[in-house]
Formats: structure tokens, C-alpha cells, sequence
């Protein structure tokens, strides 16, 4: 398996984002189109949502449906709501000493975009791994906070928006992981996610959020492809869903574990997997100090380190 990461700096949207945009257009309307354009939201219904529950959002979407050309498609696209489908894998820790936020991102590697992009879009700097053009799948920001998600095992859809958009927002907008909590609480997701959130204080969170159901937030430092219970049996044989997490509670109580060593766990199964042929491979290790306001980006052959700090 051979896949490209890019790390772009752009302070505000611009040129930069508009070449990425030009880029990978063409796969992302096929994608957005593929159950047929009646089955997407209007360009009304994606403002009024928008405008209803992330407002402080809106100048920033403007911003970048102007620099995609202003057509109808691309503007429905950005606003992600109630785009089609998608699964994804995923494990992660909160490390208390620190704190760290430690993940893995398991999915089809012909479907990531393996943009690390570094911002500064609403005064706050943002460094994310970046989905959907614009959307987070993980990040950090400069007010200490870092948050990351792993699907639910859960096959429920409904109203809602992807969470790639409703992560940005956090990063954006939130300080605190109780501020990170109030948005999860509040805005509506179209399928099961859990997400983890740490800010440089220590307190930490996870999520679980599908749209059928009320959030349930808890103070748990695990995530992986469940949500308490496993509703999807199939999925969770295939992913081992169980396993990993298991396997990530005893390392956390493992005597003479340290953050490094956890890292390096990471790297090598059950957490890591190398089912790329099935969509479910493991893409990157991500680790995020919210201290620092950094990012450190892991494979087997080496990594990159990048800061919130924006020129």
C-alpha cells in the first residue's frame, strides 16, 4: 500500500485550499452524487441547518463556496449535511501524563485525502487531518483542545450532518473539552460516531452520538468501533473492535508504560491493521498534545511533527 501525505499552511482560505479543492473535486461529486441528486439536501435546507446550529461557521463556508466557483453542487457538498454513507475504523486513547490523544485512522486508502492542513480561518490555529476538503477526522488548536472520532459500529442514518463538519467546528470555536461537550450535545450527526476530546487541562471525554439516539458523553478515555454495547456483530468480528479496546484498557494499567511506549503499541496489532484490500487498513498514527498545540503524524517508517503556529 502506497499513499501520499501533503502538510499545506494557509492561514485563510485560498489559493491553496482552492487548488486542493481542484483536485479532488471530480471523486468527491461523484461520491456526493451517487445515490442520486434527489437524495441530497437542497442548497436552502444546507443554509438553514448551517445557520441553525454552527453560525459562527457560515463566514468560513461562504468563503470556500466562492473559492470552489459558487456552483450549486460543490455548495451542497461543503455544507455536509446529510451526505451519503461512509465507514471508517478507528482506535483512540486519552494518555493522562501529558495529556496526549492517541489514534489510529483505519480505512480504504484509495479514499483519503491525506491532507494535513494548518489554519488560522477564525483567529484560533487549527492543525488537522483534514476530510472532506474541510472537515476534521483529528486535530488540535491553539486554545489546547484536541479531538478525535471512530465510527460507532452502528449501520442507523438519518438527519444530520457528517462529523468531519461538526469536528471543525469544535476546533474552531471550543477551548475547553465541557465547550467540545455542549456542541456534541446540541447538533445532530447523520450516523453513529464516537468522539474523544482532551484539552491541556487533563479533562477528557467520549462520545457517543448517533442520530437516533440521545449523546451519551462520558468520562471514558477509550474509543474504538462500538458504543458500550456491540450492535453490529459482523463489523465488530471483522474490525475486532473488542479486542482493541481491551487491548488499549490493560496498556493504560500496564506497569512502566509510557506515552512512548503506548504510541509504539499503536503501530502494531491487533491496533494496527494492515487490511487495506477490505477498507479497513490503518492510514496513520496520530498523536496530539494540546499543551504544545502539536501534532505528531506516525508510521512504521517514520513521522512528522507540526504546531498550531501559524505564520
Amino acid at each position: 500500500m502506497h499513499l501520499t501525505f501533503r502538510s499545506v499552511e494557509e492561514d485563510r482560505p485560498g489559493e491553496k485550499w482552492r487548488s486542493l479543492f481542484d483536485l479532488h473535486w471530480p471523486a468527491y461529486r461523484h461520491w456526493f452524487l451517487s445515490e442520486g441528486i434527489e437524495e441530497r439536501p437542497t442548497f436552502g435546507e444546507t443554509v438553514r441547518k448551517l445557520q441553525e446550529y454552527m453560525p459562527e461557521l457560515m463566514p468560513t463556508y461562504q468563503a470556500l463556496c466562492e473559492l470552489a466557483g459558487g456552483g450549486d453542487i460543490a455548495a451542497r457538498f461543503l455544507g455536509l449535511y446529510r451526505p451519503p454513507a461512509y465507514l471508517t475504523g478507528c482506535s483512540q486513547v486519552v494518555w493522562p501524563d501529558g495529556p496526549l490523544l492517541i489514534r489510529n485512522y483505519d480505512y480504504n486508502p484509495a479514499l483519503c485525502e491525506g491532507l494535513i492542513l494548518k489554519s488560522k480561518w477564525n483567529g484560533n490555529g487549527v492543525l488537522a487531518m483534514v476530510d472532506c476538503l474541510w472537515g476534521v477526522l483529528d486535530g488540535v488548536n491553539a486554545a489546547g483542545l484536541a479531538i478525535s472520532l471512530t465510527f460507532g459500529g452502528r449501520r442507523v442514518v438519518g438527519d444530520g450532518f457528517g462529523i468531519p463538519i461538526v469536528l471543525r467546528y469544535i476546533l474552531e470555536f471550543c477551548e475547553t473539552t465541557a465547550q467540545a461537550a455542549e456542541v456534541l450535545k446540541r447538533v445532530p450527526i447523520h450516523m453513529a460516531y464516537n468522539v474523544t476530546a482532551v484539552d491541556k487541562s487533563g479533562a477528557f471525554i467520549t462520545a457517543f452520538l448517533a442520530p437516533d439516539k440521545e449523546p451519551i458523553i462520558r468520562p471514558l478515555p477509550i474509543a474504538a468501533n462500538h458504543q458500550g454495547q456491540v450492535d453490529w456483530h459482523n463489523y465488530a468480528r471483522f474490525t475486532s473492535t473488542l479486542e482493541r479496546e481491551r487491548f488499549i484498557y490493560f496498556r493504560l494499567r500496564e506497569q512502566g508504560m509510557t506515552a512512548e511506549k503506548m504510541v509504539q503499541c499503536f503501530l502494531r496489532a491487533p491496533l494496527y491493521t494492515t487490511a487495506y484490500d477490505h477498507g479497513f487498513g490503518t492510514l496513520y498514527t496520530s498523536v496530539y498534545d494540546p499543551v504544545k498545540g502539536q501534532g505528531r503524524f506516525v508510521w512504521p517508517d517514520g513521522d512528522l511533527v507540526a504546531s498550531t503556529d501559524v505564520v
